[in-house]
């Protein structure tokens, strides 16, 4: 059995040593690519969500390395990732593709229901499969923590470009860690290489948090590197949700004490009182504590056609007027184009400075 899983911001770190833990032969499927989101868009239903379309294509592309089982998560309520298993199985039957599907829904109670669900095909005794879990573990956080000195690193370098270099060597030193110290030493190293970066502390900079569909927030290929774009021009970016979050609040049921989205689910509440699907309620939480915060703006980022995030995005008017804080939401699908995307950056960055110093927008 050769297992893989689709892509997701840094998934992978996490995914890989885990599943090698339960003595499984990993398959990862290359980077995101144009065809990887070729692949997946002329095969999906021309209507479905382009997290889908990605996951199909990054399918499509490790079945020809030779994986023939995927696992991925599942999802409850309104948000379309509950059936994304049942859609994208039927379409790779029908393209001749013989892949079984394992599937990792939400605990309704307890961790040891994902627990059990993966257990069953693992071929290591316990211990090591739980060693694998937490390696993964801790090369999620590590990434997190690193990724976040990053953001804040990006806008004020001195040398435009010396950070993300620094990270994507933090990105495959993290990978090719072997045990948890030597994860704690690799984090350490690239902690002090950012840190020692010439970086400008009399910059104005704004800072704009980033919140919506998991999926769209969390992949910079399917977001057109919009942190990146947005560091580039001057803005701070400001981002609660990653991988370690994620896992924590989707997978362990809140297992480990890290970043949750109760906080935002809490703040929300005088607007969205009740699950919507997907991160929809998050969004608005998120939007309601960067104000809080004193954050500068926010930008909603979600796929075309996502009606947990449709409903958000017809509530943050509601939040603007009460906290006074701009928002901007930015829809993706195939046909996006990053000059578009990079237009509408550049004129919500600068209506925010303008707005700082008091100029007209």
């Amino acid at each position: 059995m050769k297992v893989t899983f689709p892509h997701m911001g840094l998934l992978a770190l996490v995914a890989k040593p885990a599943l090698e833990g339960f003595g499984l032969d990993v398959i990862v499927p290359p980077p995101i690519s144009k065809r990887t989101l070729n692949l997946g868009a002329m095969h999906a239903p021309e209507s479905a969500c382009l997290p889908l379309k990605v996951n199909l294509g990054n399918y499509m592309e490790a079945a020809a390395m030779g994986a023939d089982t995927i696992i991925m998560v599942g999802g409850v309520g309104p948000c379309r990732i509950g059936y994304y298993a049942q859609v994208q199985k039927e379409i790779l039957s029908d393209l001749g593709y013989r892949m079984n599907m394992v599937v990792l829904e939400p605990p309704d109670a307890h961790f040891r229901e994902v627990w059990d669900r993966i257990r069953s095909m693992a071929k290591k005794p316990w211990r090591d499969c739980i060693g694998g879990l937490i390696l993964g573990w801790h090369k999620s956080c590590a990434a997190d923590r690193l990724e976040a000195l990053v953001h804040r690193v990006r806008p004020r370098e001195l040398q435009p470009g010396r950070a993300d270099r620094i990270w994507q060597e933090a990105i495959a030193a993290i990978d090719e860690a072997t045990n948890r110290w030597q994860v704690v030493s690799v984090e350490k190293h690239y902690r002090q290489l950012l840190q020692d970066i010439s970086v400008d502390t009399t910059r104005p900079v704004v800072r704009v948090a980033v919140v919506g569909e998991i999926y769209t927030v969390l992949e910079p290929v399917v977001n057109l590197h919009l942190e990146q774009q947005l560091g580039r021009i001057g803005a701070e970016v400001v981002r609660t949700m990653c991988i370690s979050q994620w896992i924590n609040d989707h997978l362990l049921g809140g297992l480990m004490r890290v970043n949750s989205t109760k906080q935002a689910t809490k703040a929300a509440k005088p607007y969205i009182n009740y699950f919507i699907g997907g991160h929809g309620r998050e969004t608005v939480g998120e939007t309601v504590r960067s104000a809080q915060n004193g954050v500068d703006g926010v930008i909603q980022v979600a796929p075309l056609t996502c009606m947990p995030e449709i409903v958000a995005q017809s509530v943050l008017p509601v939040v603007t007027r009460d906290w006074g804080i701009p928002t901007m939401t930015i829809y993706v699908d195939e046909q996006t184009g990053e000059a578009g995307v990079t237009t509408r950056l550049e004129a919500f960055v600068d209506m925010l400075y303008r707005r700082r110093e008091g100029r007209p927008s």
